[in-house]
């Protein structure tokens, strides 16, 4: 009889090796669908079409699941799993009756989803080895991940303190999204416009480590990435 021991074992790396074949790959993956999300889905949701929120709930569940695809960490795979759960309860709430509960709800599975695919993101684009398209695509795929993980924090301050960004209304609806993550997006880059202000010291806070994470990235990325390059091309020598 075979060795049930070892077909899982061989089963197990095969998958293994299947997420390294694949993993880069899915760095192009994950971030197409996360740009179609924050640039077409939100927008669009913003204008009221409720078909545009059921498709969102749907590309946050690939997502959730390219995340756990490419991961190898169990904690990551719990955490991903929380996160499913939270989305799925969050719109299955805000269905019936939305409130803030559910905008919470909402929040925190973003922000677990976003640590979660910054940490794997992470590891993945700046590991050893040839820099390829696809680890370059994925060093964007962080950058925008860091703009949703403060677009999460920003409606936790929101929900608790409403007066902590004049300007910009937090609450259960449709424009909410695409108005965090305008907000995130105006201070990753610095852009300012000045129709959205953090008045509380949290908000405040959080803002000036958004700004200088934006600013200090695309220094700190060339750098690492040229690094890895001339090891790469040193070792091949």
């Amino acid at each position: 009889m075979p060795n049930d021991g070892a077909g899982m074992k061989r089963g197990w790396m095969s998958t293994g090796e299947l997420r390294e074949r694949w993993g880069d790959s899915l760095l192009t993956v994950l971030t197409v669908l996360l740009v179609v999300m924050i640039f077409v889905v939100a927008p669009l949701q913003a204008l009221g079409l409720f078909e545009f929120q059921i498709f969102e709930l749907l590309l946050a569940l690939v997502l959730v699941g390219g995340v756990f695809l490419m991961s190898g960490s169990a904690l990551a795979v719990v955490t991903m799993l929380v996160a499913l759960v939270m989305i799925v309860t969050g719109g299955i709430l805000r269905l019936r009756s939305p409130s803030i509960f559910d905008l919470n709800l909402f929040a925190g599975s973003w922000l677990l989803v976003g640590l979660t695919m910054a940490v794997t993101v992470a590891r993945a684009t700046f590991a050893p080895g040839r820099v390829t398209y696809h680890r370059v695509i994925g060093a964007v795929l962080l950058y925008l991940t860091v703009a949703v993980i403060f677009a999460a924090l920003y409606t936790f301050v929101g929900t608790l303190r409403p007066d902590a960004f004049p300007g910009m209304k937090v609450e259960d609806s449709p424009t909410l999204a695409s108005r965090v993550l305008y907000f995130s997006f105006a201070t990753l880059t610095t852009t300012g416009y000045g129709d959205v202000a953090p008045l509380h010291p949290i908000a405040r806070s959080l803002c000036n480590l958004e700004a200088i994470f934006g600013q200090l990235y695309p220094a700190t990325l060339l750098a690492r990435l040229v690094t890895l390059e001339i090891e790469h091309r040193n070792e091949e020598s």
